[in-house]
Parts: structure tokens; sequence; C-alpha cells
């Protein structure tokens, strides 16, 4: 069984995919018609899945040029790295080239944790490259995934694939995707310990999170990773939300989780999920929060901002 590959695309349109299969079958025929077009065109393909998916389809597809291999488990474990350091980065790899990639950034395994930012993610991408000439193929396990989660992925795509073919999809909305997700995060369970920051309190604030994160087992370079995390929201407070914000540290099982609320709000739903133009003046602060971090959440109204950073535990290492 082969999925028809489509009519070529313009040269600078975007096209964005959701291939649902329900097998190995059935995903192997997705992907691998779609890869070896790509190199029978000349396009440099990117293939981003979590391990053995990755490895099932590098096998049938054999020793190819022009084809990069990422584990989107480790890759993309953080949602919003995709967009800018997987996709964004390849892309911009081939400048005044066609791209196609196969991007699976949700699966059966993904906690409820990840979701929101999985799909607002996939969201995302409908904005984040437009006019860009790629194809992007996001493929779905509709045999293991949530009804929720598809119907998620028809909103999120505005063409969908499977074993009959290619269709659009009528409930496409990837910006009710986004405001559906934007919802307030829940509150922990474990003890929490706070510290309201000011102006002249970023030297307490450093030292307040490397206190707890050297007491949850992070090594130096964790610890210092989440250090400059803090710190760049916590100067975005103090730059852009009055001034002032309130930390909040907690551990789980798995994380170290650091949250910073203020006054801002964040209506770009894209703020930290582009790499700013070489020349870019600002708009580097939650980028670097996502690519340093294991997990971002963010909450966002005009009543204010709470982003929450996990970082894995030793305990909890995968």
């Amino acid at each position: 069984m082969t999925v028809p590959s489509g009519a070529p695309a313009a040269p600078d349109a975007f096209v964005h995919e959701g291939l649902f299969y329900t097998d190995p079958d059935g995903l192997l025929a997705g992907t691998v018609p779609f890869i070896r077009a790509g190199l029978a065109d000349g396009e440099p393909v990117l293939v981003a899945m979590p391990g053995p998916h990755l490895a099932l389809v590098r096998a049938a597809v054999g020793a190819a040029d022009g084809v990069r291999w990422e584990d989107m488990a480790e890759a993309g474990r953080n949602p919003g790295r995709i967009i800018p350091w997987v996709l964004q980065a390849f892309i911009d790899r081939h400048p005044g080239r066609r791209v196609r990639i196969i991007g699976e950034p949700i699966w059966p395994g993904r906690t409820g944790a990840e979701y929101p930012a999985c799909v607002q993610h996939e969201a995302m991408i409908n904005a984040a490259f437009t006019g860009r000439a790629a194809t992007i193929l996001c493929p779905y396990d509709a045999a293991g995934l949530d009804e929720a989660v598809l119907a998620d992925a028809c909103g999120t795509h505005p063409v969908l694939v499977d074993a009959t073919g290619r269709r659009p999809s009528p409930q496409f909305a990837p910006s009710d995707v986004v405001a559906r997700h934007n919802k307030p995060l829940p509150t922990p369970v474990e003890p929490v310990d706070a510290l309201g920051y000011r102006v002249d309190m970023l030297a307490d604030v450093r030292r307040f999170v490397a206190a707890h994160a050297a007491a949850a087992g992070l090594d130096d370079d964790r610890v210092a990773d989440l250090q400059i995390a803090v710190t760049e929201l916590a100067t975005n407070s103090i730059t852009h939300a009055g001034g002032a914000g309130l930390l909040q540290v907690w551990r789980t099982a798995e994380h170290l989780v650091c949250e910073v609320r203020d006054d801002g709000w964040l209506d770009d739903p894209l703020a930290g999920r582009l790499t700013p133009a070489h020349d870019g003046v600002g708009g580097r602060g939650l980028v670097i929060v996502h690519a340093l971090c294991d997990l971002v959440l963010v909450h966002s109204t005009a009543a204010g901002t709470t982003v929450r950073l996990h970082m894995r535990r030793a305990t909890g290492e995968r």
C-alpha cells in the first residue's frame, strides 16, 4: 500500500501535512515514498522521529545521501526547541532550495505535561514557515494516540494524509488550537519555595536557583544552564513587566521545576519559537530559555504571564 505523493508544490509554497497511520506498514507507506520523492527532486531531506520509528524508516530507505536523521526524543525533548533548532535550522542550512522534512513531535509515551507544548508547536509551524520553501509531514499514530490528540492534529494541519489519500482538513484552525491550550498551569502538589524579586535582586535569583538545583542533584553545567534561563526570564520581568516578579521552585520525581510569574503579556505565540535574525536586537531571551531547558510551559494573558521551566534530574534521566 502506498500513499500518493501529491502534486508538486509551488517553489516558494509552504506545505504542512498530517499523516495518520495505524501500524508500521502504514508508517512506512506514508514516509518512505515521501523521502524518495524528495531525493528524486534534489531536495535535502530531514527525518526527525522518536528512535524506534527513526530506525524503522531508516532501514527501509537504506543508504541515501541527502538525508539527515535526528532522534526527536532527544532533539525535541522540549517541544519549544523544535521550530528554531530542528526545523528552522535545517531550512536555513539550505538557502535557495526547497527542503522536505518529516517531523513526529507527538507519539504514544509523550507525557500529559508535554502535550500542550507539543500541540502548540504543531499549530505555530503554520505561521512560522509561511512563505518558506518547505514541505513538512507530521506522522500520527492513529491507533495509539487519543482521539482528542487526533482531533487537534486535524486543527493544526491544513492537509491530512492516510491510506485512502490526501485531503484538506475542514477543521484546520491553528490559532484556535493555540488559544485552547493556553490554559492556567496545574497547581503543584509538592512543597514550593518562593522568592519575590525586583530590579536589584538578580544576584539573589541566581543564588536561589543554584542552591535548589544543586540540592536536586543537577550537575554543575545544568545548574549554570538553569541560572541563565531563570535570569533571562527575571530580566524580562524587570524590563517589560513592571520591574518585579515571583520565582517559585519545587521538585518532582523527575524534574526540578522553576516558575516565573509577572504582570507582562506574551501576546505573540511565536515568542521564543524562532531564532532572531543575525543582526537582530533583542528577541533572544526566550529562545535561549527553550534551548537550555527540558520542557517549557507558558500561560499568558493580559492579566499576566507564567513560565514554567523543567530540568530533568539525574534520577529521572532517560
